[in-house]
């Protein structure tokens, strides 16, 4: 009897694992084939380089440059304080570090261009940006301007969270300006555009919505690490998948799901040095730690329900997504 279920046993196993391997080469062709189909979408994309322009004209071309530019120059404003702009010794350090970073700007047009061939392919009505890079006194909280057909990038905000100029800006912040981050900064302000705030403004309808942002990223970024999508380093999500049961039971415990308190975004939602526990734990964890939550729930969502169509997660109500997705961490 022993002999004849190991024999059986034996051949249960194969055939399960035959199965799998079946799934897993069509998924993956599928995936490539998909991925083919993203790689022939023709964007072209040129970043115009107005920060290179605007300071190394003589003061007389500012008359054209506006004529060029109308939207970068507020009618308010004399050519007086652009001309004074353009010598500011300010405004040629920060120049001169951008040239530093960015001296050629081919892989950064590179990864543009394949995050709006993903947009292309599940948005096809959306148009290729004009792309205008520029210097903005390191205004970090404007790093990057997306609307229609135009998307200006602050390049004087990207060069690494370790530059000097960057001192007195907090940790956290700085640690999202680097050049690796750039393309989910966009995708973030795409993202802005296709998933509507929510009335409610429950901790839970505020976990969804920026876990569908995150999600969304998934499927225009899918190359790129979670650290990227999220703007975390390495630790902070390890961090995170592993108290992902211990954050969860937190809140179920403490009974805030359904709460619509406004201090709940600041202490789980809002970008932050650490998440607000009032624990001991505090001091570890990484900020926003409820959109990464967020995130696993819609994951979660689409693991159960593959066959539910991007548009329609996007649009979902958070508390159908969430009773839906059957999300509850593992570990």
């Amino acid at each position: 009897m022993k002999i004849i279920n190991t024999i059986y046993f034996k051949a249960f196993f194969r055939i399960n694992f035959l199965l799998i391997l079946v799934f897993l080469f069509c998924y993956c062709n599928h995936e490539d084939s998909k991925e083919s189909d993203i790689n022939s979408i023709s964007v072209s994309i040129k970043i115009d380089r107005f920060d290179k322009l605007f300071h190394k004209s003589d003061s007389k071309q500012i008359p054209d440059i506006k004529e060029r530019y109308p939207f970068l120059f507020p009618a308010k404003f004399h050519d007086s304080v652009w001309i004074n702009r353009q010598k500011d010794t300010l405004q040629l350090l920060l120049l001169n570090e951008v040239e530093k970073i960015f001296p050629k700007m081919d892989f950064l047009e590179s990864e543009i261009k394949k995050l709006f061939q993903h947009i292309k392919f599940y948005f096809p009505s959306t148009k290729t940006p004009h792309v205008i890079g520029l210097i903005n006194n390191v205004d970090y909280q404007n790093k990057i301007i997306y609307k229609d057909s135009l998307l200006i990038i602050s390049l004087d905000t990207y060069l690494g969270g370790s530059n000097l100029l960057y001192e007195g800006i907090p940790k956290y912040i700085r640690q999202e300006m680097s050049e690796k981050y750039l393309t989910s900064h966009i995708a973030e302000k795409f993202a802005d555009d296709k998933i509507l705030s929510p009335m409610n403004k429950s901790f839970l309808t505020q976990m969804i919505f920026h876990g569908k942002k995150l999600y969304l990223k998934d499927i225009l970024m899918p190359k790129k690490s979670d650290e990227i999508k999220i703007g975390y380093n390495e630790s902070q999500i390890n961090w995170a998948v592993e108290n992902e049961k211990y954050i969860w039971e937190y809140i179920l415990e403490r009974k805030l799901l359904y709460k619509n308190d406004a201090s709940l975004k600041k202490r789980f939602i809002d970008p932050s040095p650490f998440s607000k526990f009032y624990l001991e734990i505090d001091n570890e964890s990484p900020g926003k730690i409820g959109q990464w939550l967020g995130w696993q729930i819609v994951r979660s969502f689409n693991s159960n329900n593959p066959e539910v169509q991007l548009s329609d997660i996007l649009s979902m109500p958070a508390e159908i997504l969430f009773k839906k997705s059957s999300y509850k961490p593992s570990r």
